[in-house]
């Protein structure tokens, strides 16, 4: 049973040198000459004395400290080291803050960086991937489910923002592929919304038959920085009608 009040602990004031409070079953206050007062439990495991530390008075209570206490007991009871479970239990907790959505979201943008994607291209990236970050960045990415994506899409699309929407869908989707190639998640969720969301407008813009505007546009091909396969792409995709009944690759 408990052999000391709250009060006793709260009153504790410090002396030169560190001092105990005991409260039983190998807990006590450890009290610093500064003031500071720590929650330490002392315990025996596989025949050699061993310490652990349980949070600083008052931030944690006495009540804290006793519950932390039997639960360290009854790790010791099913033969466990509560020192050991405690590191265990960290390292889980910095895994799992590796693996959110926004730190594996980050890499990828590294990793795109790395790639020399232009500056105006990740810039863009950034500011999609940001939609998704600010609803379930701090989520781990193996736990979002398809639900979870469509609810952050549709608060673009009651903007009118459709395109957006598809394309923060799009980009979404490679992070989910990117965890799934790092071992941090086993499926895309994303592609569940094929179909779910509201079809951008597609404005059609007149055919240029013009050698001179053809020229431009060519000039503009060039000088485009983007992903080396769009780029590629886009050198093939200049195929007009510069002369009826003519169809060649402008110059």
């Amino acid at each position: 049973m408990p052999t000391r009040n709250d009060v006793t602990f709260r009153s504790a004031k410090p002396r030169e040198k560190p001092f105990k409070l005991s409260d039983g079953g190998g807990l006590y206050l450890l009290v610093q000459p500064n003031g500071t007062k720590l929650w330490r439990l002392a315990y025996r495991y596989d025949g050699k004395q061993k310490l652990l530390a349980l949070g600083q008075y008052p931030v944690s209570s006495l009540t804290d400290a006793r519950i932390k206490r039997d639960a360290a007991k009854k790790l010791l009871s099913d033969g466990s080291d509560p020192s050991i479970e405690r590191k265990t239990e960290r390292l889980t907790a910095r895994m799992s803050r590796r693996n959110t959505f926004k730190a594996v979201a980050e890499e990828l943008m590294v990793k795109f960086a790395a790639e020399k994607d232009a500056p105006t291209t990740l810039k863009k990236k950034q500011w999609l991937l940001d939609f998704a970050i600010a609803e379930f960045g701090n989520r781990p990415v193996a736990e979002i489910k398809a639900p979870e994506v469509l609810e952050a899409l549709r608060k673009i699309e009651k903007r009118g923002r459709h395109e957006t929407a598809t394309r923060v869908r799009s980009t979404v989707g490679a992070v989910f592929r990117y965890a799934i190639a790092t071992g941090r998640a086993e499926r895309d969720p994303s592609t569940d919304l094929r179909g779910a969301l509201i079809a951008p407008t597609v404005t059609h813009r007149a055919t240029i038959v013009e050698p001179n505007a053809v020229g431009a546009l060519m000039r503009a091909i060039d000088g485009f920085e983007g992903q080396a396969t769009t780029r590629y792409a886009l050198q093939l995709a200049p195929l007009v009608f510069v002369r009826p009944g003519e169809l060649r690759k402008a110059e």
